[in-house]
């Protein structure tokens, strides 16, 4: 759901003397030959899919995980890549060397759960004399030195890495089950219009090694990540104002995704759903009425105003399932100013309760948008 931000995209300065790119003339719809519907049917391929598409309008890469030093500390991670193209007839005529066809954006943030703290950064650029950009047909996604890329041999390995003054993360993430294809015939729902949704598949299950820096300290780390990839070109309905997202990662081997678009009186779209990842790698697609969430506490922000939920009871009466699902630190909240311009709340979790009548536990990551400020109705 992460790439939903892009509707938000702030200036692009370009060098002194030319005209720069606005959000308005950004969010401006395509005409329908300037890029590709999500349509049923479509067939993935990996690692082939892992790269950029960029017959469609957006698309985003986008990973967070656990991670645990040597010695004990925890820590939460997100890094995530945006690619937002442009339509042929909104690119400026300017030197080759500076056209924008395509814009690349990119989040990164750290959970210190020791100490409770919660660092991000952000970068916007364009594609253009290799200051970014992305590849077809693999995995390799950069802006200046924060990159994603795949290593195939001997084994898979998708490679992170990003630094920022006072942190930095250089990971190789390692899939422990197949990619799961999200939605039915190819497709995930977003809205009921033709189009109205996506390409979205995820790795739900990546075992993470690496370093991590924190101010002047350097760790080595282990842990378990989630990685998502989605791409269309369609508009959200007028009427959702945010959504909901959550993945967890549970003690018994199975993983849960679930979204949920809202609308301004606080229910769920009728396309909201998810995906159930059993342990074999098989999976279940879950409809809106499979699964219930229930809010039980809520945190305020006092730089956005934004009150987001804290805790949750899930409920899928269907699956056996009932779950707790809590944040572990209260401000994971981003300002993202400087690339896509929204202010969203994106962070670690913890789970506990039951599946099928045995007790499990579990991590991940949960995602709130439009509760500081309503969402642009963009993909």
């Amino acid at each position: 759901m992460t790439a939903f931000l892009l509707a938000c995209l702030t200036m692009l300065l370009l060098p002194a003397g030319w005209t720069a790119i606005t959000p308005a003339s950004i969010a401006m719809e395509p005409p329908p030959s300037a890029f590709d519907l999500a349509a049923p049917g479509y067939r993935y391929q990996f690692p082939q899919d892992h790269g950029a598409h960029e017959r469609f309008r957006t698309e985003w890469w986008y990973y967070t995980g656990h991670l645990t030093s040597s010695t004990g500390r925890r820590f939460g991670f997100q890094l995530t890549f945006f690619r937002r193209g442009i339509p042929p007839e909104e690119v400026r005529t300017l030197p080759s060397q500076w056209s924008i066809q395509q814009l690349y954006l990119a989040h990164i943030a750290l959970t210190d759960l020791e100490n409770g703290r919660f660092l991000y950064a952000d970068k916007l650029s364009r594609a253009g004399l290799g200051k970014a950009g992305a590849e077809t047909g693999r995995l390799h996604v950069w802006i200046d030195r924060w990159s994603l890329s795949l290593d195939d041999a001997p084994t898979p390995r998708h490679l992170l890495q990003a630094a920022t003054e006072t942190f930095a993360l250089d990971l190789a993430l390692i899939p422990r089950k197949p990619a799961v294809v999200h939605g039915q015939n190819g497709i995930s729902r977003k809205g009921p219009a033709s189009g109205q949704a996506s390409h979205y598949y995820s790795l739900t299950r990546l075992a993470a090694e690496g370093h991590m820096r924190l101010g002047t300290e350097t760790f080595a780390v282990t842990g378990l990540s989630w990685m998502d990839h989605e791409f269309g070109s369609a508009d959200l309905a007028d009427d959702v104002v945010g959504w909901d997202w959550f993945s967890l990662q549970l003690s018994d081997s199975t993983e849960l995704m679930w979204y949920s678009l809202r609308h301004a009186d606080g229910s769920s779209d009728p396309v909201s759903g998810g995906t159930l990842v059993l342990a074999d790698g098989k999976t279940q697609p879950l409809r809106l009425e499979d699964l219930t969430i229930e809010p039980r506490s809520h945190w305020t922000s006092t730089r956005s105003g934004g009150r987001y939920p804290q805790r949750w009871r899930l409920r899928a009466p269907s699956l056996g399932l009932d779950l707790d699902v809590a944040s572990l630190l209260a401000d994971q909240e981003l300002d993202t100013a400087r690339s896509t311009g929204v202010t969203y709340w994106e962070g670690a979790v913890s789970a506990s309760g039951s599946a099928r009548g045995a007790p499990v536990t579990g991590s991940g990551y949960v995602e709130m948008t439009g509760y500081a400020e309503r969402m642009a109705p963009k993909l």
